[in-house]
């Protein structure tokens, strides 16, 4: 057998490249969908965090993508992904939601950024194509309706596809979508805040980054219900090698749940978000580290699930 990290009894299918796919692909459905949400809403004192998540969520799945089709053993026929589909199989869907989300997502960033664009280099191209931006002027609100039903579907997507895997109980457990799901959501509120105060501090009132702090704060306790349900549920089938796993026993993997998962992803924000909310100290480099931890607890769970899911009974 294959020794991964000082623990045997692995049969590895998937590996890193994987985890961070999935939480990229995760963070800019999430992203999207909380930017729209709050566009939605006409709160204008959002518009740092609006901004933040429009552009993520392109740059985001462009860069997963890029991970993932590295990741293949032949990386320059991606493209035979693109032609051959299988309706029956969560990948191939998935294929077929990227199809269309990934480039209505970049068009749509660009009819938002328009403005600054054409204060840039990329005025010849913003000329060049004014009839394609006017024509997405008068159809925004179609084409967000559109991408609001491609992120959701993108999200469920990051949720399904290890959970599609039959062969391995951790993948295959019902709990693990919604987990995923749940986490990927923490994550894209994380980055709207992180990038919104990084990017785009003149539009920010700092008060209002409360508001998502607190929809991330109530986030964290579903999660912990599902980690623990998703592992009781494992314990009770009597798969007991996810028990060795995760015991303080300074493995690599060990270290990743307790100082990732739950340290970074759960201890830390909690304590920062609570402090916030309670004393009114919306001071920045806290805020921007709340939601830094979030996202690399979220990351942490994907290389966590990903890597423990393929052992199989120590007993």
């Amino acid at each position: 057998m294959n020794e991964i990290w000082g623990i045997e009894n692995t049969n590895q299918i998937w590996h890193w490249p994987i985890a961070i796919y999935l939480f990229l692909a995760g963070l800019s459905s999430s992203a999207l969908l909380t930017a729209l949400s709050l566009k939605w809403s006409n709160a204008k004192s959002y518009i740092a965090f609006i901004k933040s998540g429009i552009l993520i969520s392109p740059i985001a799945i462009i860069i997963g993508l890029i991970v993932l089709i590295f990741d293949l053993s032949n990386p320059l026929n991606f493209y035979q992904l693109l032609f051959h589909y299988n309706l029956k199989s969560v990948m191939s869907i998935g294929v077929l939601l990227l199809l269309f989300y990934t480039p209505i997502c970049v068009i749509y960033a660009l009819a938002i950024y328009k403005e600054f664009l054409q204060k840039t280099f990329f005025s010849f191209f913003i000329k060049s194509f004014k009839f394609m931006f006017d024509f997405l002027e008068v159809k925004l609100i179609y084409i967000e309706r559109i991408l609001f039903i491609l992120g959701v579907g993108v999200g469920v997507y990051t949720g399904f596809l290890l959970s599609a895997i039959e062969s391995f109980p951790v993948y295959n457990s019902p709990i693990l979508p919604v987990l995923f799901l749940t986490s990927g959501l923490s994550s894209g509120i994380a980055a709207c805040i992180f990038f919104g105060i990084l990017f785009f501090k003149k539009d920010l009132l700092e008060e209002k980054s409360k508001y998502l702090l607190a929809a991330d704060l109530r986030v964290i306790p579903i999660e912990l219900l599902l980690i623990f349900a998703l592992f009781m549920g494992l314990y009770f089938q009597g798969k007991g090698y996810i028990i060795p796993i995760i015991s303080i026993n300074f493995s690599f993997l060990s270290c990743i749940f307790w100082i990732g998962v739950i340290g970074c992803g759960v201890v830390i924000p909690s304590i920062i978000s609570i402090t916030a909310l309670k004393n009114h100290a919306y001071r920045l480099n806290f805020i921007l580290l709340n939601s830094f931890c979030v996202m690399l607890g979220v990351l942490a769970l994907r290389l966590f699930i990903l890597y423990a899911g393929n052992f199989y009974d120590l007993n």
